[in-house]
């Protein structure tokens, strides 16, 4: 096997590895590397590795993403609860704790409601490498690191996942250093390695190193909004979904459209175009599944983004859809009508408009 290297890769806490196998080791799944420690990986092997850039600051664990929530619950205690009025933090207000005599614990929380009402902390996006794993494919051999979209404070039954190679993050770095060279100097990224690519501590290290990574990427305002950032994350979902609905696999691809909606919405673009695609994509799915009630859900939440809107490319298929599901479902289609007519008298040619399906599978997603 050998000793590890002197240098250690950039961002990578070194001094954590113990704790952070450890917290991996549960998921992490691993071939064995004793006679494979010293092979290439295929993204990995270069011959020589990357500059390590400066270190990222210490406070990149998450990131701001605009949301707002309470920073903490206050909830009083000493006794069972009586009946009264309970404000958003959890605080019970009745007659124990309105009376003269209350207990000193009870107004003290009070008071420091009153006072952290008006103070908002503001809602972070975390990342979480959940698992690791090597595949081999034919000649080649890679690890696949599956991360979490996580809400900070909130728990997501369904949570938004993605799986991403080391050519993947790497090639996400090259792109975001071409455009925002000055946003991107503080940011670190794992250096290449020539051998040690399959080791538990190496993918230990990389896991936590690509956390980082994406959760100072989100903490820069301009690449948290720019293309690169976002498709990067649901981006792969979408192809792969419209090809699983091209081909008729609909009850895979709607898993597929599913995890791409959730993707978008933890990072706040769901009044975007792509988003519209994902609508599109699970109202088809719904509806060949005979699900025909989430169908009609779908296309009501794609035209009330699409309500300000005059002409859009999928406001007439959106509405075509939307009107024969409510028909089918005993639902009122009669605003869909008013604004199917008002497009008519407008002269939109809506015979010559293609159905929903149609517009998902031609859509190019490059």
């Amino acid at each position: 096997g050998g000793e590890p290297e002197d240098c250690p890769e950039s961002s990578e806490l070194e001094d954590d590895t113990e704790g952070l196998s450890t917290r991996l080791s549960g998921t992490l799944s691993f071939t064995s590397h004793e006679d494979e420690e010293d092979e290439e990986e295929d993204e990995d092997g270069a011959s020589e590795e990357l500059e390590e850039p400066p270190r990222a600051p210490g406070a990149a664990a998450g990131a701001e993403d605009g949301g707002e929530c309470w920073g903490g619950e206050l909830r009083g205690s000493g006794g069972p609860p009586s009946p009264g009025r309970r404000d958003p933090g959890g605080v019970e207000w009745g007659p124990a704790a309105e009376r003269p005599g209350g207990s000193l614990l009870t107004r003290q929380l009070q008071e420091l409601w009153r006072r952290s009402r008006g103070s908002l902390a503001p809602q972070r996006l975390l990342f979480e490498v959940t698992s690791a794993s090597v595949v081999s494919e034919r000649s080649s051999k890679y690890v696949l690191y599956t991360i979490y979209l996580i809400r900070s404070g909130q728990f997501d039954k369904a949570p938004a996942t993605i799986a991403r190679r080391y050519s993947d993050f790497e090639q996400l770095n090259r792109r975001l250093r071409c455009r925002f060279g000055c946003d991107m100097a503080g940011v670190a990224f794992p250096r290449k390695r020539l051998r040690r690519n399959f080791t538990a501590e190496t993918i230990a290290k990389r896991s936590r190193a690509f956390e980082q990574f994406l959760s100072h990427l989100h903490s820069i305002d301009e690449i948290r909004r720019s293309p690169e950032f976002l498709e990067f994350f649901f981006l792969p979902d979408l192809r792969a979904a419209q090809r699983l609905t091209c081909t008729g696999m609909y009850r895979e691809a709607l898993a597929t459209w599913a995890n791409a909606y959730r993707l978008q919405d933890r990072l706040g673009v769901c009044s975007s175009g792509r988003f519209l695609l994902t609508l599109a994509g699970l109202a088809v799915c719904h509806q060949e599944l005979d699900q025909l009630g989430e169908a009609h859900g779908c296309c009501e939440q794609a035209l009330q983004l699409l309500e300000a809107q005059g002409s859009h490319p999928l406001l007439g298929p959106f509405l075509q859809a939307h009107i024969h599901l409510a028909w089918k479902v005993g639902k009122d289609k009669r605003r869909s009508e008013a604004r199917l007519q008002d497009l008519r008298e407008a002269g939109l040619p809506l015979q010559q408009q293609p159905s929903l399906k149609e517009c998902l599978i031609k859509e190019p997603l490059e």
